[in-house]
Protein backbone atom coordinates (compact mmCIF):
# COMPACT_ATOMS: atom_id res chain seq x y z
CA UNK A 1 0.00 0.00 0.00
CA UNK A 2 2.68 2.31 0.94
CA UNK A 3 4.86 1.63 -2.20
CA UNK A 4 1.27 2.26 -4.32
CA UNK A 5 1.10 5.15 -2.84
CA UNK A 6 4.44 6.64 -3.69
CA UNK A 7 4.15 5.77 -7.18
CA UNK A 8 0.99 7.89 -7.16
CA UNK A 9 2.91 10.82 -5.63
CA UNK A 10 5.41 10.36 -7.97
CA UNK A 11 2.81 10.35 -11.12
CA UNK A 12 1.15 12.98 -9.53
CA UNK A 13 4.15 15.20 -9.82
CA UNK A 14 5.16 14.19 -13.25
CA UNK A 15 2.05 14.66 -14.76
CA UNK A 16 1.45 18.19 -13.03
CA UNK A 17 4.74 19.00 -14.23
CA UNK A 18 4.08 18.03 -17.62
CA UNK A 19 0.58 19.81 -17.32
CA UNK A 20 2.13 23.40 -16.44
CA UNK A 21 5.09 23.22 -19.54
CA UNK A 22 2.27 22.87 -21.63
CA UNK A 23 0.33 25.88 -20.33
CA UNK A 24 3.05 27.85 -20.80
CA UNK A 25 3.72 26.45 -23.82
CA UNK A 26 0.42 27.37 -25.26
CA UNK A 27 0.44 30.59 -23.55
CA UNK A 28 3.42 31.58 -25.19
CA UNK A 29 3.34 30.74 -28.90
CA UNK A 30 -0.61 32.49 -28.76
CA UNK A 31 1.52 35.27 -27.40
CA UNK A 32 4.27 35.24 -29.75
CA UNK A 33 1.69 34.78 -32.81
CA UNK A 34 -0.50 37.95 -31.76
CA UNK A 35 2.75 40.16 -30.60
CA UNK A 36 5.83 38.77 -32.80
CA UNK A 37 6.86 42.38 -33.69
CA UNK A 38 7.72 43.16 -30.56
CA UNK A 39 11.38 42.19 -30.69
CA UNK A 40 12.67 42.98 -27.69
CA UNK A 41 9.33 41.63 -25.26
CA UNK A 42 9.78 38.47 -27.29
CA UNK A 43 13.50 38.45 -26.36
CA UNK A 44 12.76 38.82 -22.90
CA UNK A 45 9.54 36.04 -22.96
CA UNK A 46 11.77 33.77 -24.16
CA UNK A 47 13.98 33.77 -21.22
CA UNK A 48 11.25 34.30 -18.64
CA UNK A 49 9.73 30.70 -20.51
CA UNK A 50 13.41 29.20 -20.44
CA UNK A 51 13.32 29.95 -16.50
CA UNK A 52 9.92 28.75 -15.74
CA UNK A 53 10.49 25.56 -17.46
CA UNK A 54 13.48 24.79 -16.00
CA UNK A 55 11.88 25.74 -12.75
CA UNK A 56 9.05 23.25 -13.08
CA UNK A 57 11.47 21.00 -14.27
CA UNK A 58 13.53 21.02 -11.55
CA UNK A 59 11.06 21.14 -8.92
CA UNK A 60 9.46 18.24 -10.38
CA UNK A 61 13.32 15.84 -10.25
CA UNK A 62 13.73 17.33 -7.21
CA UNK A 63 10.36 16.14 -5.69
CA UNK A 64 10.40 12.44 -7.49
CA UNK A 65 14.00 12.12 -6.26
CA UNK A 66 12.89 12.49 -3.03
CA UNK A 67 10.13 10.30 -2.80
CA UNK A 68 12.44 7.75 -4.20
CA UNK A 69 15.06 8.32 -1.28
CA UNK A 70 12.40 8.19 1.57
CA UNK A 71 10.90 4.72 0.03
CA UNK A 72 14.74 3.10 -0.25
CA UNK A 73 15.46 4.51 3.26
CA UNK A 74 12.17 2.80 4.42
CA UNK A 75 12.92 0.04 2.59
CA UNK A 76 16.36 0.00 4.14
CA UNK A 77 15.10 0.91 8.05
CA UNK A 78 12.55 -2.63 7.31
CA UNK A 79 15.51 -4.76 5.98
CA UNK A 80 17.72 -4.40 8.88
CA UNK A 81 14.92 -4.95 11.07
CA UNK A 82 14.10 -8.13 9.90
CA UNK A 83 18.04 -8.60 9.92
CA UNK A 84 18.40 -8.09 13.21
CA UNK A 85 15.28 -9.59 14.49
CA UNK A 86 15.28 -12.99 13.25
CA UNK A 87 18.64 -14.50 14.79
CA UNK A 88 17.93 -11.95 18.08
CA UNK A 89 14.46 -13.95 18.14
CA UNK A 90 16.02 -17.15 17.02
CA UNK A 91 19.12 -17.10 19.94
CA UNK A 92 15.88 -16.23 22.15
CA UNK A 93 13.79 -19.29 21.40
CA UNK A 94 16.79 -21.29 21.84
CA UNK A 95 17.73 -20.01 25.71
CA UNK A 96 14.61 -20.39 26.72
CA UNK A 97 14.59 -23.64 26.03
CA UNK A 98 17.57 -24.50 27.41
CA UNK A 99 16.06 -22.91 30.84
CA UNK A 100 13.07 -24.13 30.36
CA UNK A 101 13.92 -27.97 30.59
CA UNK A 102 16.81 -30.65 30.29
CA UNK A 103 18.44 -31.57 26.96
CA UNK A 104 20.58 -33.72 26.70
CA UNK A 105 24.14 -32.86 25.51
CA UNK A 106 24.18 -33.71 21.81
CA UNK A 107 21.31 -31.49 21.39
CA UNK A 108 22.82 -28.46 23.79
CA UNK A 109 25.93 -28.65 21.20
CA UNK A 110 23.30 -28.24 18.46
CA UNK A 111 21.58 -25.35 20.20
CA UNK A 112 24.69 -23.87 21.08
CA UNK A 113 26.08 -23.65 17.15
CA UNK A 114 23.18 -22.76 16.08
CA UNK A 115 23.07 -19.52 18.25
CA UNK A 116 26.74 -18.92 17.31
CA UNK A 117 25.10 -19.24 13.79
CA UNK A 118 22.92 -16.69 14.34
CA UNK A 119 25.40 -14.30 16.21
CA UNK A 120 27.70 -14.44 13.28
CA UNK A 121 24.41 -13.44 10.78
CA UNK A 122 23.68 -10.66 13.66
CA UNK A 123 27.27 -9.36 13.63
CA UNK A 124 27.52 -9.01 10.19
CA UNK A 125 24.60 -7.20 9.75
CA UNK A 126 25.96 -4.99 12.21
CA UNK A 127 29.46 -4.65 10.75
CA UNK A 128 27.64 -3.65 7.33
CA UNK A 129 25.63 -0.86 8.87
CA UNK A 130 29.02 0.46 10.47
CA UNK A 131 31.07 -0.08 7.76
CA UNK A 132 29.07 1.69 4.99
CA UNK A 133 29.37 5.02 7.63
CA UNK A 134 32.71 4.67 7.71
CA UNK A 135 33.21 4.17 4.04
CA UNK A 136 30.71 7.25 3.13
CA UNK A 137 32.91 9.35 5.46
CA UNK A 138 35.41 11.33 3.17
CA UNK A 139 37.77 12.13 6.10
CA UNK A 140 38.46 8.63 7.06
CA UNK A 141 42.05 7.99 5.69
CA UNK A 142 42.85 4.31 4.19
CA UNK A 143 45.63 2.62 6.17
CA UNK A 144 47.73 0.54 3.20
CA UNK A 145 49.37 -2.51 4.02
CA UNK A 146 50.74 -5.17 2.04
CA UNK A 147 47.99 -7.53 1.24
CA UNK A 148 48.27 -11.61 -0.10
CA UNK A 149 45.25 -11.63 -1.90
CA UNK A 150 45.39 -15.28 -2.50
CA UNK A 151 45.35 -16.08 0.74
CA UNK A 152 42.40 -13.41 1.97
CA UNK A 153 39.92 -14.84 -1.07
CA UNK A 154 41.35 -18.16 0.90
CA UNK A 155 40.09 -16.98 4.34
CA UNK A 156 36.65 -15.71 2.83
CA UNK A 157 35.55 -18.59 1.09
CA UNK A 158 36.72 -20.59 4.37
CA UNK A 159 34.67 -18.53 5.91
CA UNK A 160 31.68 -18.43 3.49
CA UNK A 161 31.68 -22.22 3.94
CA UNK A 162 31.59 -22.70 7.10
CA UNK A 163 29.02 -20.20 7.33
CA UNK A 164 26.44 -22.15 5.25
CA UNK A 165 27.31 -25.02 6.08
CA UNK A 166 28.77 -25.61 2.42
CA UNK A 167 30.83 -28.76 0.79
CA UNK A 168 33.75 -28.08 -0.88
CA UNK A 169 32.09 -28.76 -4.13
CA UNK A 170 29.46 -26.21 -3.81
CA UNK A 171 31.86 -23.64 -3.63
CA UNK A 172 35.39 -23.86 -5.33
CA UNK A 173 38.35 -21.55 -5.45
CA UNK A 174 40.91 -21.61 -8.23
CA UNK A 175 43.82 -19.61 -7.32
CA UNK A 176 46.29 -17.90 -9.60
CA UNK A 177 49.48 -17.01 -9.62
CA UNK A 178 50.47 -15.14 -6.21
CA UNK A 179 49.79 -11.59 -5.93
CA UNK A 180 50.47 -8.76 -3.31
CA UNK A 181 47.90 -5.80 -3.33
CA UNK A 182 48.31 -2.72 -1.72
CA UNK A 183 45.30 -1.56 0.21
CA UNK A 184 43.03 -1.63 4.08
CA UNK A 185 42.94 -5.50 4.71
CA UNK A 186 39.68 -5.25 6.76
CA UNK A 187 38.07 -3.09 3.96
CA UNK A 188 39.60 -5.35 1.17
CA UNK A 189 38.48 -8.61 3.11
CA UNK A 190 34.91 -7.29 3.52
CA UNK A 191 34.63 -6.69 -0.48
CA UNK A 192 35.70 -9.68 -1.14
CA UNK A 193 33.60 -11.65 1.21
CA UNK A 194 30.31 -9.71 0.41
CA UNK A 195 30.35 -11.14 -3.03
CA UNK A 196 30.93 -15.05 -2.10
CA UNK A 197 28.17 -14.47 0.78
CA UNK A 198 25.61 -12.73 -1.94
CA UNK A 199 26.49 -15.00 -4.86
CA UNK A 200 25.58 -17.77 -2.17
CA UNK A 201 22.53 -16.27 -0.91
CA UNK A 202 21.17 -15.89 -4.93
CA UNK A 203 21.71 -19.32 -5.43
CA UNK A 204 19.15 -20.86 -4.25
CA UNK A 205 18.86 -24.31 -2.92
CA UNK A 206 21.65 -25.91 -5.15
CA UNK A 207 24.72 -23.72 -4.77
CA UNK A 208 27.22 -23.55 -7.67
CA UNK A 209 29.41 -21.01 -6.81
CA UNK A 210 33.24 -20.70 -8.45
CA UNK A 211 35.96 -17.89 -7.16
CA UNK A 212 39.31 -17.56 -8.74
CA UNK A 213 42.22 -14.98 -9.24
CA UNK A 214 43.86 -13.82 -12.38
CA UNK A 215 45.58 -10.86 -13.48
CA UNK A 216 44.32 -8.64 -16.13
CA UNK A 217 47.12 -6.75 -18.14
CA UNK A 218 49.85 -7.21 -15.69
CA UNK A 219 48.56 -4.19 -13.88
CA UNK A 220 45.79 -5.32 -12.12
CA UNK A 221 44.40 -8.73 -10.36
CA UNK A 222 40.52 -9.45 -10.59
CA UNK A 223 38.54 -11.60 -8.26
CA UNK A 224 35.85 -13.25 -10.05
CA UNK A 225 33.01 -15.39 -8.33
CA UNK A 226 30.20 -17.08 -10.38
CA UNK A 227 27.20 -18.28 -9.35
CA UNK A 228 24.70 -20.06 -11.43
CA UNK A 229 21.51 -18.53 -9.32
CA UNK A 230 19.16 -16.76 -10.12
CA UNK A 231 20.96 -13.88 -12.70
CA UNK A 232 20.42 -10.03 -13.24
CA UNK A 233 18.55 -8.09 -15.64
CA UNK A 234 20.10 -6.02 -18.30
CA UNK A 235 18.89 -3.30 -17.02
CA UNK A 236 19.64 -3.86 -12.95
CA UNK A 237 23.47 -4.78 -13.67
CA UNK A 238 24.30 -1.30 -12.62
CA UNK A 239 22.04 -0.35 -10.43
CA UNK A 240 22.22 -3.16 -7.74
CA UNK A 241 25.73 -1.45 -6.89
CA UNK A 242 23.79 1.11 -5.28
CA UNK A 243 22.79 2.02 -1.73
CA UNK A 244 20.26 0.05 -0.18
CA UNK A 245 18.88 -1.18 -3.52
CA UNK A 246 18.26 -4.83 -3.55
CA UNK A 247 16.52 -7.76 -5.82
CA UNK A 248 14.04 -10.66 -5.37
CA UNK A 249 15.80 -13.81 -4.14
CA UNK A 250 15.24 -17.22 -5.74
CA UNK A 251 11.80 -17.74 -6.76
CA UNK A 252 11.17 -14.38 -6.73
CA UNK A 253 10.91 -14.13 -3.05
CA UNK A 254 11.46 -10.86 -1.32
CA UNK A 255 14.86 -8.82 -1.76
CA UNK A 256 17.24 -10.38 1.06
CA UNK A 257 19.92 -8.20 3.11
CA UNK A 258 20.38 -4.56 4.04
CA UNK A 259 21.16 -3.63 0.01
CA UNK A 260 24.53 -2.40 1.58
CA UNK A 261 26.57 -5.56 0.48
CA UNK A 262 27.28 -4.44 -3.03
CA UNK A 263 27.43 -0.83 -2.66
CA UNK A 264 30.15 -1.81 -0.17
CA UNK A 265 32.40 -3.61 -3.16
CA UNK A 266 32.35 -0.91 -5.68
CA UNK A 267 32.85 1.72 -2.93
CA UNK A 268 36.19 -0.50 -1.62
CA UNK A 269 37.23 -0.67 -5.12
CA UNK A 270 36.77 2.70 -5.84
CA UNK A 271 38.84 3.79 -2.88
CA UNK A 272 42.11 1.42 -3.82
CA UNK A 273 42.10 2.35 -7.45
CA UNK A 274 39.85 -0.52 -8.71
CA UNK A 275 36.83 -0.98 -9.95
CA UNK A 276 33.67 -3.61 -9.47
CA UNK A 277 30.90 -4.85 -11.78
CA UNK A 278 28.54 -7.47 -13.09
CA UNK A 279 27.65 -9.66 -15.66
CA UNK A 280 24.69 -11.65 -16.39
CA UNK A 281 23.11 -13.08 -19.40
CA UNK A 282 19.51 -12.25 -17.96
CA UNK A 283 17.36 -14.02 -15.56
CA UNK A 284 17.83 -17.55 -14.76
CA UNK A 285 21.17 -17.79 -16.11
CA UNK A 286 23.46 -17.03 -13.44
CA UNK A 287 25.63 -14.52 -13.21
CA UNK A 288 29.30 -12.99 -12.61
CA UNK A 289 30.90 -10.59 -9.88
CA UNK A 290 34.27 -8.89 -10.98
CA UNK A 291 36.51 -6.81 -8.23
CA UNK A 292 39.68 -5.35 -9.83
CA UNK A 293 42.61 -4.15 -8.12
CA UNK A 294 45.75 -2.29 -8.93
CA UNK A 295 48.96 -5.00 -8.48
CA UNK A 296 51.58 -3.78 -5.78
Amino acid sequence: MVVAGRRKSIAFFVALGAGLITVILLLYIGWVLFDWHTGILLFFGVLLLAMIISGVVLNTIFLVREIRRNEQHDAFINAVTHELKTPVASIRLYLETLMSRAVDDAKRKEFYGVMLDDSERLLSTIEQVLRTGRIGSHNRLIHFAPIDLDELVAECVNRARALHNLPTGSLGYHAGPPVTVQGDPEEVRAAVFNLIDNAVKYSGDSVQVTVETAKVGGEYIAVRVKDAGVGIPKAELNRIFKRFYRIAGPGSKRPTGTGLGLYIVRSVAKRHGGRAWAESEGPGRGSTFVLQFPVA
